[in-house]
């Protein structure tokens, strides 16, 4: 072979290995991490699929995801977060406070984007929400902060029921914030709530038929992945039941559900998913302020309360940012 064969035959390997390298590059793996079950997170799981998309990332095209659900039990959250650390994965997208928490605690270093319902500073995630520091940011709702609020709007409308029994997940991150939120309020306007536990499908129309028994007034639902993946069985299953309810979304006041007070469903989930996807491409999360969903609508269900026999007041209906007669 010739020398100048030879140079050649060099220069061609070159411009090959590179492209083969690369072609047997890993794709990136975001870690997802959850302390409940797969099944009533199915939507939200879509949503944060659709923000990753929405900054180029397609699973099983670009990136792939490693789902760790602890299936009701916190106590499994700091083994499955060192597990994703030991992967190792490029991102870990922690959903729900305590996921955070545990992430938290397995790494310093791995980027973490959280989505949550709680205050992300007073939980101890971040230390300002304009200027997170460290390895995490993430996406805030304002569903635990709004409970207090639910329950004063749907004694305005029921003032008449003494007692307020509410439906609360015990294996939600924050279902022990909320109930002491809620039972705090209910004490100021002169209340008393009852609490009804439901962790599965299964379980609501168990809880129903127990608030048949005991006569319930009024109901509010708390805020959780399993009753939010529900709204429209919850708000079909009050109509049936005849029960004055107040929830967080929409979809529960169009399926027949009396007054929703909250924000967007679907838009927490997917700015979740967005910021993911801006952290996989290089962005600090110390650079990423906290984003909060602020946008709240009160949402009143007029023909159901007509078929309740309820006139709703009318400074109560003037407040409403949609009626659905």
């Amino acid at each position: 072979m010739r020398r100048r064969e030879f140079i050649t035959l060099l220069g061609g390997a070159d411009a090959v290995w590179p492209l083969a390298t690369r072609a047997q590059q890993p794709m990136p793996v975001v870690g997802f991490l959850n302390n409940a079950s797969p099944d009533p997170y199915a939507p939200m799981v879509a949503w944060f699929r659709q923000g990753l998309n929405e900054t180029g990332y397609v699973e099983g095209r670009n990136f792939a995801i490693e789902y760790r659900w602890a299936e009701g039990q916190n106590d499994r959250l700091p083994a499955l977060s060192r597990d994703l650390v030991r992967r190792p994965v490029a991102v870990i997208a922690a959903l729900g406070r305590n996921a955070a928490l545990a992430a938290k605690a397995a790494t310093t270093t791995i980027p973490i984007v959280f989505q949550t319902a709680d205050d992300p500073v007073e939980s101890g995630l971040v230390a300002s929400l304009n200027r997170p520091g460290g390895n995490l940011t993430g996406v805030s709702t304002l569903a635990t902060e709004l409970g207090p609020k639910r329950l004063e709007l749907l004694h305005e409308l029921v003032p008449t029921a003494t007692v307020i029994t509410l439906l609360i997940n015990p294996a939600s991150t924050n279902a022990e914030i909320q109930a002491t939120n809620l039972t705090a309020a209910a004490r100021t306007l002169g209340l008393q709530v009852h609490v009804l536990h439901a962790s599965t499908e299964r379980d609501l129309e168990t809880v129903f038929a127990t608030l048949v028994r005991q006569r319930a007034r009024a109901l509010v639902i708390s805020n959780d992945g399993l009753f939010i993946s529900r709204s429209g069985q919850l708000g079909e299953l009050t109509v049936r039941h005849g029960l004055p309810t107040i929830f967080q979304f929409r979809e529960f006041t169009a399926a027949g559900g009396l007054m929703s007070y909250g924000g967007s469903v679907a838009d927490p989930y997917r700015q979740f998913g967005v910021y993911t996807g801006r952290v996989l491409k290089g962005e600090k999360p110390a650079d990423l302020p906290v984003q909060q969903a602020t946008k709240v609508e009160l949402i009143i269900n007029l023909k159901t309360a007509k078929a309740f026999g309820l006139t709703i007041p009318l400074p109560l209906l003037g407040r409403a940012d949609e009626v659905i007669e």
